[in-house]
């Protein structure tokens, strides 16, 4: 299927669900809200029209400007050879999203990563913690609102070294 033909099957299943679609966008998807991305999600794996079985990426993105998070999850079908997005937004202040990791095991470290780096809570993730940072890490460094700490357990953050003494590399 086209991403247009794609993003028309779900526009019509799912109508109003469905917040926006671009399949003509250099990266075609659909956006969705994270009340209705559990459906969307089990739709896009099991219908046998798209039978999307494989999660390439999932990234969090902060929309600060609009109070939103958003988790952009990139799709594809080994069985048809197509590709597609979906956009799951939520609410910056309590952000949670279904998880899917029983759909596409690939979400476990993914989703993971998205809830250590942007704050995202994926609702019914089996083992949802910090993946990259460290368990007592403070904030989300990919918010932009974030604030980086200028140290941690008493090691100076990276801006504080005076980069003036730069060191003598050989030749």
């Amino acid at each position: 299927m086209t991403p247009s033909q794609i993003a028309e099957k779900l526009t019509s299943h799912f109508g109003a669900f469905i917040t926006e679609a671009l399949p003509d966008d250099k990266h075609p998807r659909i956006h969705t809200s994270a009340d209705h991305w559990r459906s969307v999600a089990e739709y896009l794996y099991n219908d046998k029209d798209l039978a999307f079985d494989f999660l390439s990426c999932l990234s969090g993105v902060d929309y600060v400007a609009d109070n939103e998070l958003c988790a952009v999850y990139d799709l594809y079908s080994s069985k048809h050879d197509h590709w597609f997005a979906v956009k799951v937004f939520c609410d910056r202040d309590n952000p949670h999203i279904a998880s899917v990791m029983d759909l596409w095991p690939a979400a476990d470290w993914h989703e993971r990563e998205a809830y250590d780096m942007t704050g995202i809570v994926f609702d019914g993730h089996t083992d949802l913690r910090r993946i990259l940072l460290p368990e007592d890490w403070e904030g989300f460094p990919l918010r932009k609102d974030y604030q980086f700490p200028r140290q941690y357990h008493g090691i100076p953050g990276t801006y504080e070294l005076d980069w003036q003494q730069k060191p003598d590399y050989p030749g």
